[in-house]
């Protein structure tokens, strides 16, 4: 699905008033399960790779994968680079089959992430590839420090950003993090500034560190021998008041790794003696693929393929 195409899909999704899920694909288990998911739910899905995970397996192998499995399935999945590290990282993706790309230079000031992201934002769009970038900052990436309150997006800078650098669409900063430790306290998101940046940017907007957190998985978890407390992470209604406000992308990630955690080390501590991969691996690929089933439900995708 390539830049027009996608954003045509934005468009229906804003007039229907539902989001599109993003959701990334640590291995092949993880590929197959949000392929077997986006088949059975009929709904359009974006898989995504970040940069950890191109480093455990390069962009074309990644691409080449994820399309077989794809096809398989007979389902059209968008290939997206999340969290691009600057243009030779974006140029190898773009190279490797990916139809979109993300730029983050959320770290940077503001004049020079317009910049850098004005000069991706013309690569990509010279090979109709759509584009998204960040502004603010959404914590919790791997390797950053953390700080308890990292900027979040002004209205009228991401006016301006969107006008500056011709972005397709933008992450924006409204209180969620990345990983599974998101909220000191009660889950939070400003959905007041949600609503403001919407009024104010014609582009799709879109929430990062939005996973949830399973209650039940984390119990698992550490019955098995894990050792996960204190994880938050977004309930049901503040995903539906965000989309209602105008997010048009969800990217769940966390919450992918922890059903397949749970359900693996379920797997291995309840029969000691199994030593194939494929019976472990595949009882942790299907917790993943429930889990984004019924996050297609929750973002309303469901049944809008085609």
């Amino acid at each position: 699905m390539n830049r027009d195409e996608l954003t045509n899909l934005y468009t229906r999704a804003s007039a229907e008033g539902w989001a599109l899920g993003q959701f990334n694909a640590e291995n092949l288990e993880f590929a197959q399960a949000i392929v077997r998911a986006a088949r059975e739910e009929r709904s359009p899905v974006i898989i995504a790779a970040s940069p950890k995970t191109l480093e455990y397996l390069d962009a074309a192998t990644f691409a080449a994968t994820v399309q077989e499995v794809a096809n398989s399935e007979s389902v059209h999945p968008i290939l997206h680079l999340d969290h691009g590290e600057g243009e030779q990282m974006v140029a190898s993706a773009i190279a490797a089959g990916f139809t979109s790309v993300m730029y983050d230079g959320s770290s940077l000031p503001f004049e020079e992430n317009i910049r850098t992201t004005a000069e991706i934002v013309r690569y990509a769009h010279e090979r109709n590839v759509f584009t998204e970038a960040e502004l603010g900052h959404v914590g919790g990436k791997p390797g950053e420090q953390a700080t308890l309150e990292p900027p979040l997006t002004e209205p009228a800078e991401a006016e301006e950003f969107v006008a500056k650098t011709g972005v397709d669409s933008l992450a924006i900063a409204v209180g969620t993090s990345h990983g599974a430790y998101k909220f000191q306290g009660e889950p939070y998101l400003d959905l007041n500034r949600i609503a403001a940046i919407a009024e104010r940017v014609q582009v799709p907007l879109v929430l990062h560190g939005a996973s949830g957190v399973d209650i039940e998985a984390i119990s698992t978890i550490n019955r098995y021998g894990g050792e996960i407390e204190g994880a938050s992470g977004l309930g049901e209604d503040l995903y539906r008041e965000a989309i209602r406000r105008g997010i048009r992308k969800i990217n769940v990630a966390t919450e992918l790794r922890l059903a397949f955690l749970a359900a693996l080390r379920q797997a291995l501590g309840e029969d000691p003696r199994v030593i194939d991969p494929r019976t472990y691996l595949g009882v942790a690929r299907n917790a993943v693929s429930e889990a984004v089933r019924a996050k297609m439900k929750l973002l309303g995708s469901s049944g809008r393929a085609g």
